[in-house]
């Protein structure tokens, strides 16, 4: 039997109307959830496998200043994320500043002028674009100004890829071919760990020398395997997204090849130190907690973007995914009729948190975008993106990307207290 949501949210001040729609989206979506807990449970049994293989003990939880030499659990740290996402070495870091800071090493360890990167499905997310230099006023310092050549093969209007287009691109044997698994902010559909697998396949046939690279970021533990495990030569993510379990404070990490993990090392600190050095200054016990609770605080964010999703699709919005849709991220896109009610709706998410929900976001520029940006994050790490968040740019189609969310109940209370303040702005009418 489905919990009695509606009556908890009257409390809240949230009107009838949306009290109800909340509690026949939650009944509906019970097969749903089921799903997710089997998923969840397996990947929560793959990262215990690492923890008891690797030995954790309380003394890895402590942490190194200085330099950081000898830190044993960060050694482990590094040793649990390489098995949980099957690759052979892991480079775990609260050195990397974001997900996009990570992918940027990576891609400056690998990429050498007269190089080219191919970005499978693209464009890539705003940040990135900005690394690449293929952003409107790109800053000093990208991938292109350097002498590195990019190219991209889109997806089409309904998803697709043009293959005949990138077998051709891959005669020329490309160094980097990098796929991005979310949606970004876009409305097409993320790609399944198969899919991943598959283009992978395509990349090494035709191009054996190619490194495949996947922007992980939001796909962590959503599905029962990992790009490394299909395919990938290396994963690129951040801490504050999926594997960070709400815990982690800051960082981001690199799995995959020994010899990518190692070149990302080198870059990140210099050569002759690359992975030896990097004091956690006793955030240890962070990240440790963070990877362990990641399968089970990914299972809830997965629950509540489905649970978002149906809510507003009852109300008559556009969704990406639909809630009965297969996913690969945590990412709900919900397309808005005009910016206010975008802009509505991310104040509302906001004021439903526990930190800063006395603030309303405004749109405004951010560094890496093109377009002003409305952020909210109510969450005790600054820009959590597996806490709840929801943002968007000010273009169109006017799309709110929804993730995150400890526990589902926080998604679903967001996305009715959101639905209440499109009301009281008279943006929306039920």
């Amino acid at each position: 039997m489905a919990p009695n949501i509606a009556r908890s949210l009257l409390q809240l001040g949230i009107c009838s109307e949306v009290a109800s729609t909340v509690q026949a989206a939650v009944s509906d979506c019970r097969d749903l959830f089921d799903r997710i807990d089997e998923i969840q449970a397996s990947n929560y049994h793959k990262v215990l496998a690492a923890f008891r293989r690797h030995r954790v003990s309380d003394t890895d939880l402590w942490g190194t200043t200085g330099y950081g030499y000898g830190d044993l659990g960060r050694d482990k740290l590094d040793a649990i994320f390489a098995q949980a996402f099957g690759g052979d070495d892991a480079l775990v870091r609260s050195q990397f500043v974001s997900g996009t800071h990570a992918i940027s090493t990576v891609l400056f360890a690998l990429l050498r002028p007269g190089d080219t990167l191919l970005f499978i499905g693209g464009p890539p997310y705003d940040t990135l674009r900005a690394v690449i230099g293929t952003r409107n006023r790109p800053p000093a310092g990208n991938l292109i100004s350097i002498g590195v050549h990019y190219e991209e093969i889109p997806f089409g209007p309904d998803g697709t890829l043009d293959e005949q287009l990138l077998a051709a691109k891959l005669s020329a044997s490309p160094r980097v071919c990098m796929l991005q698994r979310s949606r970004g902010y876009s409305t097409r559909p993320s790609l399944s760990v198969e899919e991943i697998g598959r283009l992978c396949s395509i990349v090494k046939t035709v191009s054996p020398e190619s490194v495949t690279l996947v922007d992980d970021c939001y796909g962590e533990f959503v599905e029962l395997r990992e790009p490394t495990e299909v395919g990938a030569d290396a994963i690129v993510g951040s801490l504050m997204k999926n594997p960070g379990g709400g815990i982690a404070p800051s960082g981001g990490y690199v799995a995959g090849k020994e010899w990518i993990v190692e070149a990302a090392a080198t870059r990140l600190t210099a050569p002759g130190l690359g992975r030896e050095c990097g004091p956690t200054l006793g955030t240890n016990r962070d990240y440790l907690r963070g990877i362990f609770l990641a399968p089970s605080v990914t299972g809830e964010a997965v629950k509540g973007a489905v649970l978002a999703a149906r809510v507003m699709e009852m109300l008559g919005f556009e969704t990406y995914p639909k809630s009965s849709e297969p996913r690969s991220d945590i990412v709900q896109a919900i397309r808005f009729h005009c910016p206010e009610q975008l802009i509505s709706f991310c104040r509302g998410v906001q004021a439903a948190g526990p930190v800063d929900a006395a603030f309303e976001p405004e749109p405004s520029p951010m560094p890496g975008y093109d377009d002003q940006i409305i952020m909210a994050s109510p969450s005790f790490v600054q820009g959590s993106s597996i806490e709840l968040s929801c943002d968007g740019p000010l273009r169109q189609p006017y799309c709110a990307f929804l993730q995150g969310g400890l526990y589902w109940h926080h998604t679903v209370t967001g996305v009715a207290v959101g639905l209440q303040r499109m009301i009281d702005d008279d943006n929306l009418r039920i």
